[in-house]
């Protein structure tokens, strides 16, 4: 309601002042609504009053003129002048700033004064102003000195009787302001509800409409709708005007907010939201300020201590207005309450719900600046709670928190413009969850998406970590090796200056090795090898991959270089974890890859570089197996190289160096060799005769030396190799294939023209040669001389033998003579060959031929007449006639084998034979001809006649 008081009397002065005369001065004018001291419970609470201050317009002094006024007002009797002159010493006061105002009991003694003038010119019946306002002065100046009937009976008189006065407003709300204080609630209804439905003011409807709402209110808990409905038309009303409570002017402000807090206290007093709800769809349309409305309640709530109801209704707004600009602060309003109530675990709660409701993109991106800034302190907070409690929790519980923690590292660092940090704590929670592929994720990010983040590297390296526990099997993380790769260069080439580089490059190295991966291999090591803080350690084992891949490609040169330089640094001691084995083993791939150096260079045909790689191994690791092949290998270079005196002195060396190695096992064929290969047989030879531990070669040795011999004419070394293979023994030497019967053979007949053992030597020819399955040409020839050579022998001894009486005895030894001579001229002919068959037929037909003749010459017995005798020659004759018929019949069978093509020396002598036997039929020079591969070739016997038939001759 409206007080006035004595501490107020030139504020109420100045208003009057303002209505009667509002065209004398122009002001610009303001108004405060300030709550009135309320007491704890809403039965003690109180209407607020209004305070009016204007500004001051006159250039004059106001204090003079006021001083004028009021001695107007003192010494005129004039009911009427007394009357205007205080209208117009309130208005001075209400138009300055200037304190002209007078002490309490001067106000009193002046208005007591003004209420008689007032009743003068009331009861005069005229007045030249109008009595509608006069009566609204007289009612304020009872009001003034505390005749609060009479001012009420004056306002109702101005109603009854000017109700078109434009002073019917404020002349009702004054009678309803002392309804209400005199608690006639309804009556105060009443009257609100007729001024708001009549002409008036919309600031005075304002205020009776929140009057009105106090006196429905003061009628108790049924009555609270209706007032519920005015406080809300009242809210509606200052919602229009100030954009939605954004700009509220101060002089409102004390106004809007008591009206908040009254409908918070009814809706508290009732049923909470839903009574907000209910008088809301009951009122219409309060959409513009519900958020304020259950923002007043849940203050309410919190302040009584009832925090759970408090939240309860800041969920409730969230729940029914999600979308609504002022949502996130209800979570806040939440936080707040339970924080006051100490509940940190509730606080959480709500804070996992905030976040939880802004997470996505769309949501997030309608929040206020500072509403996104509580998302991410909210999301840091309750991450960084997890974290904690992750690190202290075991087995599923500490999963959980960690899990939750990671989730929310992740989700606030796109949301923060320095997320180095929170996407690094999001890996390492991540990892501590077990989630290995979230947890690379997130330290990949925290690396290469953080611009200016101080441990971006440190990062990187947890990514990488996990990358290489993952190929060691020692977690879950779905990577392979080139990944890895890609990832270590990535980062390395991201933080160049980083110490742990060389380290990471060397084992990745390795690793790519394993996988013969050589190219990316190289370059891993050489990136280790050349950074600049690379250590003994990281550099040692990049030399040793290093090595391995220039291996691999075959550049041995190059990792020749890189085993040098690792035993280099084992030799300084600069690195000292390496054991003897491990040194032993460097060192032999250093022979290793300068033996293949000399490999590569023999293929090229560089001979004098090959020998050079071959023989410096030995400096390297001396005595070495590799060392010694190099030695070896070094004269087959030479060998390959027909540098043949080279060659052999290495090799010799070689024997000499090594006597008991396998190798030198091979060297007296390669000796053998180079001999040969320049045109030395016979120091061949003796190479394979050479006795090895005391002990002769194999007689196949002595046969090749022989060989040797033979082609070198040494004929005597060669004989006594031939004859010790002879001396074996038959069974030694029986041929089991065609080329050992040749071999046999052959060393049979050059022995028997080196004329050793002659005989013995042509009867084993003949003998294996009639007992072979395998046959050459030449073998079958040389036994088919040897055979003639063996028949010459009972020959000569048949030609020797003297037929003498008795006759029958030295024809027997003649005849046994024959025999065996002509068993040696058919195996002769046996073996072929068509100047052996020649000559044995030739042979066998002079043997009879022979014996005719000696037959015939041979002497009768002494003791025989002459009849005796002729009778004797007679039977000799015929004796003699079957033996020279044979051998002319053999002669021929040798003429006529000059039809087959046949005409040498045995067929000549064949001829001539018959020329001496036949001298007409044969003793005639004839030219015989013969045809062969179409040439025509003569053969001349005899005479100069000419014949190619075989009658002719």
């Amino acid at each position: 309601m409206i007080r006035f008081g004595h501490h107020s009397l030139h504020r109420v002065f100045g208003l009057s002042l303002a209505i009667l005369f509002a065209g004398v001065a122009s002001a610009q004018e303001s108004f405060r609504v300030e709550l009135g001291r309320d007491g704890e419970t809403i039965g003690d609470m109180r209407p607020v009053f209004l305070e009016f201050k204007t500004q001051p317009m006159p250039a004059i002094s106001p204090v003079e003129v006021a001083r004028r006024y009021q001695k107007l007002f003192d010494n005129s009797e004039e009911p009427e002048v007394r009357v205007d002159a205080l209208a117009r010493l309130s208005n001075i006061q209400r138009l300055t700033d200037k304190d002209i105002s007078v002490s309490p009991e001067e106000e009193q003694r002046i208005y007591r004064e003004a209420l008689s003038s007032y009743e003068a010119v009331l009861n005069k019946g005229s007045f030249h102003g109008k009595l509608d306002e006069l009566l609204y002065q007289m009612a304020k100046a009872h009001a003034f000195v505390g005749q609060i009937e009479l001012s009420t009976d004056r306002l109702e008189q101005l109603v009854g009787l000017y109700p078109s006065s434009e002073l019917v407003p404020e002349a009702r709300f004054r009678i309803a302001e002392r309804a209400f204080a005199t608690g006639n609630y309804s009556e105060a209804e009443a009257q609100y509800t007729r001024l708001i439905s009549g002409e008036g003011r919309d600031s005075l409807k304002t205020k009776a409409r929140y009057m009105l709402g106090w006196s429905q209110y003061k009628q108790g808990q049924s009555a609270w709708p209706r007032a519920a409905r005015s406080f809300m038309t009242v809210l509606g009303g200052f919602s229009d005007q100030t954009q939605q409570f954004t700009r509220v002017p101060s002089a409102d402000a004390g106004l809007i907010d008591d009206t908040f807090r009254i409908i918070a206290l009814m809706a508290a007093e009732a049923d909470g939201v839903a009574s907000i709800n209910d008088w809301s769809s009951a009122t219409g349309d309060t959409s513009q300020f519900s958020d304020l409305l259950y923002d007043r309640l849940a203050d309410l709530y919190a302040t009584r201590g009832d925090y759970a109801r408090s939240v309860d209704v800041n969920y409730a707004f969230i729940a029914d207005h999600g979308d609504h600009p002022r949502a996130p602060a209800f979570y806040a309003q939440a936080v707040e309450v339970w924080r006051m109530a100490g509940r940190a675990d509730r606080i959480r709660d709500v804070r996992a719900d905030y976040v939880a409701a802004f997470s996505p993109s769309n949501r997030y991106q309608r929040l206020s600046v500072a509403d996104q800034q509580r998302w991410v302190d909210f999301s840091r907070r309750l991450a960084d709670y997890h974290y904690d409690q992750g690190e202290s929790a075991t087995g599923s519980a500490r999963i959980n928190h960690f899990t939750a923690a990671a989730e929310y590292y992740d989700q606030l660092a796109p949301r923060k413009v320095d997320a180095g940090e929170v996407l690094r704590l999001a890996g390492d929670a991540w990892l501590q969850a077990g989630q290995y592929a979230a947890a690379r994720v997130a330290f990949r990010k925290a690396a290469y998406q953080a611009p200016g983040y101080a441990d971006a590297a440190d990062a990187g390296w947890a990514a990488l970590v996990l990358e290489r526990e993952a190929l060691d099997g020692e977690n879950r993380l779905d990577v392979s090796l080139a990944q890895f790769a890609d990832e270590a260069e990535k980062w390395a080439a991201t933080f160049p200056a980083d110490a742990r580089t060389p380290q990471l490059s060397s084992d990745l190295a390795n690793r790519l090795l394993e996988q013969d991966q050589f190219v990316r291999a190289r370059q891993f090591a050489q990136a280790a090898i050349d950074h600049s803080t690379s250590t003994a350690a990281a550099s040692f084992s990049a030399y040793l991959a290093l090595g391995e891949t220039h291996v691999a490609e075959q550049s041995f040169g190059l990792a020749e270089n890189a085993w040098r330089k690792a035993l280099g640094m084992i030799a300084t001691g600069d690195v000292s974890e390496v054991s003897t084995d491990e040194a032993s083993t460097l060192r032999r791939q250093l022979a290793t890859s300068i033996y293949r150096q000399g490999e590569q260079a023999a293929e090229a045909g560089k001979t004098d570089a090959a020998v050079a790689h071959f023989q410096r191994i030995d400096t390297v690791l001396p005595g070495s197996d590799i060392a010694i092949k190099g030695r070896y290998d070094a004269a087959n270079t030479l060998l390959k190289a027909k540098r043949w005196l080279t060659a052999v002195n290495e090799l010799t060396r070689f024997r000499q160096d090594f006597p008991n190695h396998p190798l030198t096992g091979m060297v007296s064929e390669k000796l053998v060799f180079a001999y040969l290969s320049s045109d030395r047989p016979i120091q061949a030879a003796d190479e394979l005769m050479t006795a090895r531990e005391g002990v002769a070669p194999a007689m196949e040795t002595q046969l090749r030396a022989a060989e040797l011999y033979h082609q070198a004419g040494a004929t005597g070394q060669r004989n006594e190799i031939y004859q010790a293979y002879l001396g074996q023994g038959d069974a030694a030497v029986a041929p089991t294939d065609a080329d050992t019967h040749v071999l046999n053979q052959t060393i049979r007949q050059r022995l028997v023209e080196s004329a050793i053992s002659v005989t013995r030597l042509r009867e084993q020819m003949v003998s294996a040669e009639l007992d072979s399955e395998w046959h050459s040409e030449q073998t079958l020839d040389w036994a088919g001389q040897a055979a003639i050579a063996l028949a010459e022998i009972p020959a000569n001894r048949f030609a020797a033998v003297e037929l003498r009486v008795p006759l029958a005895d030295s024809l027997a030894r003649k005849q046994k003579f024959l025999e065996a001579a002509r068993v040696r001229y058919d195996q002769a002919q046996q073996f072929g060959g068509e100047a052996v068959v020649s000559q044995a037929t030739y042979r066998r037909a002079e043997l009879y031929r022979v014996l005719a003749k000696d037959l015939m010459a041979s002497q009768a017995p002494p003791e025989l007449n002459e009849m005796e005798a002729m009778q004797y020659q007679m039977l000799l004759e015929e004796e003699a006639y079957p033996f020279e018929e044979k051998a002319i019949a053999l002669h021929e069978s040798n003429h006529q084998r000059v039809a087959e093509g046949v005409f040498d020396e045995w067929v000549q002598q064949s001829l001539d034979v018959l020329a001496t036997l036949f001298p007409g039929r044969y003793e005639r020079k004839v030219r015989w001809m013969g045809l062969n591969a179409g040439n025509v070739t003569g053969y001349e016997t005899g005479n100069e006649t000419e014949s190619n038939s075989n009658d002719d001759a």
